[in-house]
């Protein structure tokens, strides 16, 4: 499975799959002069890896699955009887097209003695059978207790008449680009394998809203999915869960989901059998330096720009659209991903502390969280106004109309609804580059409201009397509010 360029190493790997080898070789360390900067707790190369194997081999699992899957004669070819192809494509396909049992295979770890197991969701999607392997050779049936595909981790259980040995988290967040890690797993169904390198980089995300991860050269390759990254003191400071790779092995960058996330998805999915994150009810973008001019904002400002703010706890604590967040619960906010974070880590329930810049003033507001889950199985409802409409006119690249009957039609916009509608983008504008399209909905201009041209071309001589040099505007299409800046000399 592919998703730009990422190929994520699934647990789809056949049981003893034919070795590949791997062109290369890895450049197992240096030695720099780190001078007198050196943090004191800096290690070189170890001599060997084999204590360490040796340590943490127990607790690492092999994971076997099996579910029942719907096979097709259809568009497979009819080979005759005899041909050197039929053994092959009967792998595929069950005699008149008849379900059959599928079985694929995946890594874990043991997080307790009485049998909590960490892997990856999508080593476990869909099976109806679970089975681990232990390194002493023991297999035990294993029960899910909870998922997250938001992560892709899921928690399995299995009951044991004796203690497991098994493994602790570390903290992620200590590790630095160049400390050595450990990978273990079951890496194309050849069972239990070590491969060692280093940190190459932190803080990777690729395409979740949660994501943290170590990127890593040790080798991570399909059936690795779910398996422990450990560091050199024996503690879990990773779940290995893709790799980037044009051939689907590995070439050196693998990526890891860092404890720090995994830990507390875990503690949830044990306590409850499912997350339970905190929700602000907030539609936000990052600040950006044009962004910030057109906001009169200080240079190199931070945080998260508000751009709507639906019914939900946001708005019953106060905050507005337009806010910069650049405070929660007594943290900084750098950006919408560290806000994001925050806001889910942070108990559901609980009030906290929310700092905004409004106008040029900071203000502190209070906040109770509600819980992300609940909220996002219900639709944010938001229906509104109705406009007039006179003619059409140019302005900032754009050919704007207010909003009629007619084009609330055509659009299905909401009933009520207000605002300037983009009839069509000069493709050599500002605005066709900041990715303004024909469609899009213009509802406020200087964070104020509009509904006729000539509210936004007073937006636009204010901004120029106050010598700013672009303004803000809120755009939506489909439903989604973002601002973009432009410039009005």
């Amino acid at each position: 499975m592919q998703s730009r360029a990422i190929s994520m190493e699934t647990a789809s790997a056949p049981p003893r799959a034919g070795v590949i080898r791997l062109a290369g070789a890895m450049l197992l360390g240096l030695a720099v002069a780190m001078g007198p900067v050196a943090r004191a707790e800096a290690r070189g190369a170890p001599e060997s890896f084999a204590d360490l194997a040796q340590q943490i081999s127990p607790s690492v699992v092999n994971i076997t699955t099996s579910a029942v899957v719907e096979t097709s004669t259809e568009n497979m070819p009819q080979l005759p009887d005899g041909s050197p192809f039929k053994d092959f494509f009967d792998q595929f396909q069950s005699p008149n097209g008849e379900p059959r049992r599928s079985e694929a295979l995946g890594s874990g770890f043991v997080i307790s003695e009485d049998g909590y197991i960490v892997t990856n969701n999508h080593v476990i999607e869909g099976a109806d059978q679970i089975e681990i392997e232990f390194f002493s050779g023991d297999r035990l049936p294993a029960k899910l207790v909870g998922t997250d595909p938001k992560t892709d981790i899921a928690l399995l259980k299995v009951e044991s008449d004796k203690p497991l040995p098994f493994v602790n988290f570390g903290d992620s967040d200590l590790m630095r680009v160049g400390d050595w890690v450990v990978a273990m797993g079951n890496p194309l169904g050849q069972g239990f394998s070590v491969s060692a390198g280093i940190v190459s980089a932190r803080n990777r995300a690729l395409a979740g809203t949660y994501d943290d991860y170590l990127q890593t050269d040790a080798a991570i390759n399909k059936g690795n999915s779910g398996g422990p990254l450990f560091n050199m003191d024996g503690q879990v400071i990773g779940v290995n869960t893709a790799i980037l790779s044009p051939n689907g092995g590995s070439i050196g960058i693998g990526f890891s989901m860092a404890s720090n996330v995994v830990n507390k998805v875990v503690d949830q999915l044990r306590e409850f059998g499912e997350t339970r994150r905190g929700w602000l009810g907030v539609r936000i973008q990052d600040v950006t330096p044009d962004v910030a001019e057109a906001m009169g904002l200080a240079k190199g400002s931070k945080g998260a720009l508000v751009t709507d703010v639906p019914d939900g706890p946001a708005k019953d604590g106060g905050i507005l659209a337009g806010d910069v967040i650049f405070s929660f619960a007594g943290n900084e906010i750098k950006d919408v991903r560290d806000l994001t974070r925050r806001v889910a880590d942070a108990p559901v329930g609980e009030a906290v502390k929310v700092m905004v810049l409004r106008e040029g003033k900071s203000e502190t507001l209070s906040v109770t969280l509600g819980r992300r889950e609940e909220a996002e199985k219900v639709e944010s409802a938001a229906a509104k106004k109705e406009g007039t409409a006179p003619a059409k006119q140019e302005l900032l690249g754009l050919t704007l109309s207010p909003v009629t009957e007619e084009l609330s039609a055509e659009m299905n916009l909401p009933e009520g609804t207000e605002g300037l509608v983009v009839t069509k983008v000069d493709g050599t504008s500002e605005a066709f580059t900041k990715g303004l399209r024909e469609g899009d909905l213009i509802t406020e201009a200087g964070q104020q409201k509009v509904s006729r041209i000539q509210d936004l071309q007073d937006r636009i001589s204010e901004a120029k009397d106050a010598g700013r040099k672009s303004i803000l505007l809120l755009i939506r299409r489909d439903g989604d509010p973002r601002f973009v800046a432009l410039s009005v000399e």
